[in-house]
């Protein structure tokens, strides 16, 4: 008599699921037959996918959001490129990470629940502007507005090893997806016949092609061994100069032999133009040494799959 265990898959909670990473990531996800649950500030309805409400501003959330659930992967936060920068807008990119996050772990420490993986979105924004400098998950946070911002957020998301839960911290870098993210952003001038590299052109860009950043999270939560911090990015980071230029290849267009002075740049955006200006040249090696595979390694694959598609 043969008696055969079938083990279920995991019930996920996901925060920040109708961003372009937590699209991306329900369907990655279903397609692997995990259960998912999101936290979402609007009631909606998506297929296969348990919806529950919160607020974070308001310290609100489903009471039994946690019901069954085996991992939280928490992509919630405001979107830093979304206007300039004023103090009370700097408030709230970094309370919408930090509030979330410890909304999340009061939860937890007062409900009967069996959540043991909390896997967090971070951001290469750690580092600070670093010039040439290679950037391991051991380097020092930097200085600045988007370094402060990680820092505070990281260390939220540390406060869930008082729980006993297995903490990841995913420091992502430039996503590239074509109708979402950076990318179109970045194409637009040069779509527009006005593509130029950025400043001095040589600051390090951290890129990775969307359907990668997804496979992380998704290799993340099946193994158990990962721990701390990761740099989510190719392993080989370009220059805003090669990237313009790559860009305007597949767009089949013109870059112009000047460079946007960083002047400009401060004057447009702001304090907002360290997104831009910032030089993050981030090391994959940990990563890799889990045995993560990427699908892209090389920028013009990368680009070449995203406008093909």
């Amino acid at each position: 008599m043969f008696v055969v265990l079938y083990s279920m898959k995991q019930h996920i909670l996901l925060t920040g699921a109708t961003g372009m990473l937590g699209k991306g990531l329900i369907q990655g996800l279903l397609q692997k037959s995990y259960q998912v649950s999101i936290l979402s500030r609007k009631n909606q309805a998506i297929p296969g996918v348990n919806v529950m409400l919160w607020d974070v501003d308001k310290g609100q959330i489903d009471p039994h959001c946690l019901d069954g659930v085996d991992s939280i992967i928490h992509l919630a936060g405001e979107n830093i490129s979304k206007e300039r920068w004023s103090d009370k807008r700097k408030k709230e990119i970094i309370q919408s990470r930090v509030a979330s996050t410890r909304l999340l772990f009061r939860t937890i420490a007062n409900s009967r629940n069996q959540v043991k993986d909390f896997i967090s979105a971070a951001a290469v924004g750690f580092y600070g502007d670093r010039g040439d400098e290679i950037l391991t998950e051991e380097t020092a946070p930097g200085k600045g507005f988007l370094a402060e911002t990680c820092t505070q957020w990281e260390a939220a998301a540390n406060e869930g090893l008082k729980l006993g839960l297995r903490v990841v911290k995913i420091r992502t870098g430039v996503v590239l997806a074509k109708d979402d993210g950076a990318l179109p952003a970045m194409s637009r001038p040069v779509q527009l016949f006005a593509g130029a590299p950025l400043a001095s052109g040589k600051q390090w860009l951290p890129w990775i092609h969307h359907q990668d950043m997804t496979d992380i999270y998704l290799h993340t939560l099946e193994n158990k061994s990962m721990r701390g911090a990761y740099n989510a990015c190719a392993p080989f980071p370009v220059t805003n100069k090669t990237i313009t230029k790559a860009i305007a290849k597949q767009l089949h267009r013109p870059v112009w032999p000047i460079k946007v002075p960083k002047a400009a740049l401060q004057l447009i955006l702001g304090e907002m133009a360290t997104i831009v200006l910032n030089s993050n040249n981030t090391s994959a090696q940990r990563l890799l040494n889990t045995g993560f595979i990427f699908k892209y390694t090389q920028l013009e694959d990368a680009l070449s799959d995203i406008y093909r598609s």
